[in-house]
Parts: structure tokens; C-alpha cells; sequence
């Protein structure tokens, strides 16, 4: 992998760890696509994202039927988009390790729920946009600087890049 390639890979999952929720799309074939939102729960090193759910939830349902998603990630300057397939995990330790009392909100009976599993979106491509600090301004400038020329600012990786994944 050239470093380049690396780095923008790097800066996708940055940028992703800084969320707490993303947003789930699912559907195809004949299905409406959905979103919902979705707390994440872990974002592994090799890139596998992990959210808490139910096995009787409706994306359940719709996932068992079309497993290719999207998850998207939106604050202030960050956003983030991934693409890929999604599975139900059993995996009762790193259900414990996860665990937020906060999710109890959605799972009255805690970690014990036994219709609790894990959904891991495994990645197949990424794409990131990055305006903050630093960042941002030097976009702001060049954006600032291209509109007084009647011109589009230059691509700029640091601030916008597809990053492949699978």
C-alpha cells in the first residue's frame, strides 16, 4: 500500500473515532431504503465497525435480506461515509467489554438481554471530509481565494479523499 494510501485510510478512521453515532442505511430489492441512527460501539484497528442491536429489530430483518449498507458520520466540519456488508455477531465477551450503561435506555434487561448481538459493518470503501482547525481554514482560504478568481478551489486530500477499503 503506498503511504499515501495509508494516510488517508489513517485519516478516514480519525475521523470516524470521533464519533459516537452514526447513521445506518439499509434496504434494497424491492425495500425502502432506511437510516436510523446507531451508536457505535467500536471501531477496530483493521477498520470492522461494531453497533449494539437487537436480533428482533426491523434492521435485523432488512440486513438478513440485503447485508450491503452504508454508514455515515456528520458533526460540524467532519463527515464521514463507509460502505460495505453488515452481520450479526454473537460474541458475548466483547458484548461485556463494550458495554454502556447508557444503552440500557434500549436494552432494559442490560448485557443479559438475550436477543442482544453485535452488528460488525465490515468495509469495503470510505470517504471522509475534514474542514476542521486547521484544516478548515486553509480551505476557507483557498475557497475565499478561488471565488475572487471566479475559480473552484484545487482537490486537496487533507480535506476530502475515497479511501478503498476492501
Amino acid at each position: 500500500m503506498a503511504e499515501q494510501e495509508k494516510g488517508t485510510r489513517e485519516h478516514l478512521y480519525r475521523v470516524i473515532k470521533e464519533f459516537h453515532t452514526g447513521m445506518l442505511v439499509t434496504g434494497g430489492g424491492a425495500e425502502r431504503i432506511r437510516s436510523r441512527p446507531m451508536a457505535l460501539a467500536e471501531v477496530e484497528t483493521e477498520g470492522d465497525l461494531y453497533f449494539v442491536t437487537s436480533e428482533s429489530s426491523p434492521n435485523v430483518a432488512e440486513l438478513l435480506a440485503h447485508p450491503r449498507v452504508n454508514v455515515t458520520f456528520q458533526g460540524t466540519a467532519r463527515f464521514a461515509s463507509v460502505s460495505g456488508e453488515a452481520t450479526l455477531i454473537h460474541d458475548p465477551p466483547r458484548l461485556d467489554r463494550l458495554w454502556s450503561d447508557a444503552w440500557k435506555v434500549w436494552f432494559p434487561l442490560g448485557k443479559q438481554d438475550p436477543s442482544l448481538c453485535l452488528l460488525r459493518v465490515r468495509p469495503e470503501d470510505g470517504e471522509y471530509w475534514d474542514n476542521a482547525g486547521a484544516r478548515g481554514l486553509r480551505y476557507l482560504w483557498e475557497a475565499t481565494k478561488a471565488y475572487v478568481e471566479g475559480k473552484t478551489p484545487p482537490p486537496n486530500g487533507d480535506l476530502n479523499a475515497r479511501v478503498p477499503l476492501g
